[in-house]
C-alpha cells in the first residue's frame, strides 16, 4: 500500500493536514538538537522514515559535530522517494536511507544518540517489539521521540475532526493518490491506536523511562518523550 501511494504522499500529507505536519516535525527536530549536544560524532535513527521527511529536516538542523542519520522504512517505494529528496537536498553525505524492519532493527545495541519516529508506529505489526527495538538501539542516557497521530477528546473539536478524518480525508486522499484504501486505512490506524496514557506505559515497559507527553493541537498528535 505504501509503496502504491509513495509519488503523492508527502503532497497529500501537508495539504490534508493544512501544512501543520512541519509545524509539528520542526518541534519533534528541536527535542532532538536539545537532546544532542556533543562536539563529536552524532548518531541518529529515524524509525519508519518514510519519505525521508523528518531525516532531512533533522539533517539541515543539526549543525554540530559530524552528525549522520540513518532512516529505515519497510516500503522500498517511500524510501525511493525520500533518496530522491536526500539528493535534491545535498545531504547524501550525511543522511543515509535503508530498507528494514522496526521489528527487527540490524544495529547493534545503543549503536544510536537518539532515535525518532514520525506518523509510523502505528503501521508497526508487533508495537511491543518496535518499541523494544528502539529502546535496545538507543545508547545509555540517550532519548527517542515519538511523533504519533490520535484522535481529540474536546466534545465540538473532537467532533470536528472526526467528520473531516474520516469523511473528507479519505475521499481527497483517494482522488489524489487513486488508492481506495490507503486513506481509509489511515484514520482506522489512529483510531485502533493506544491512548496517550496506554501508549506511554507500553514505552515504559518497552524499556525506556521517564516517559513525557506533549499534547499538539488540541490533542490531534502528540510527542511521547522516553529516556534510556
Amino acid at each position: 500500500m505504501f509503496d502504491q501511494i509513495a509519488p503523492t504522499y508527502d503532497v497529500l500529507n501537508h495539504v490534508l493536514s493544512l501544512g501543520i505536519d512541519r509545524g509539528w516535525r520542526r518541534k519533534v527536530v528541536r527535542e532532538v538538537a536539545r537532546s544532542v549536544q556533543s562536539e563529536g560524532d552524532v548518531r541518529l535513527l529515524d524509525v519508519a522514515t518514510g519519505t525521508g521527511d523528518l531525516a532531512i529536516a533533522m539533517a539541515k538542523r543539526l549543525g554540530l559535530g559530524l552528525v549522520r542519520i540513518t532512516g529505515v522504512d519497510i516500503s522500498e517505494g517511500m524510501l525511493a522517494v525520500g533518496r530522491k529528496k536526500v539528493e535534491a537536498a545535498g545531504l547524501a553525505q550525511r543522511v543515509k536511507l535503508q530498507q528494514g524492519d522496526a521489528q527487527k532493527l540490524g544495529f547493534e545495541d545503543g549503536a544510536f544518540d537518539c532515535v525518532t519516529a514520525a506518523f509510523g508506529v502505528r503501521n508497526f505489526g508487533n508495537l511491543e517489539a518496535g518499541l523494544k527495538e528502539m529502546c535496545r538501539v538507543t545508547k545509555k542516557g540517550g532519548k527517542c521521540l515519538i511523533l504519533e497521530f490520535s484522535e481529540p477528546r474536546g466534545a465540538i473539536f473532537g467532533q470536528i475532526y472526526r467528520w473531516y478524518f474520516h469523511r473528507v480525508l479519505p475521499w481527497m486522499g483517494r482522488v489524489v493518490s487513486r488508492d481506495k484504501g490507503a486513506y481509509s486505512y489511515l484514520p482506522r490506524s489512529v483510531g485502533e491506536f493506544p491512548t496517550p496514557e496506554k501508549f506511554s506505559e507500553m514505552m515504559l515497559e518497552g524499556g525506556f523511562s521517564g516517559v513525557d507527553v506533549r499534547k499538539l493541537t488540541g490533542g490531534v498528535a502528540y510527542i511521547y518523550t522516553g529516556e534510556k
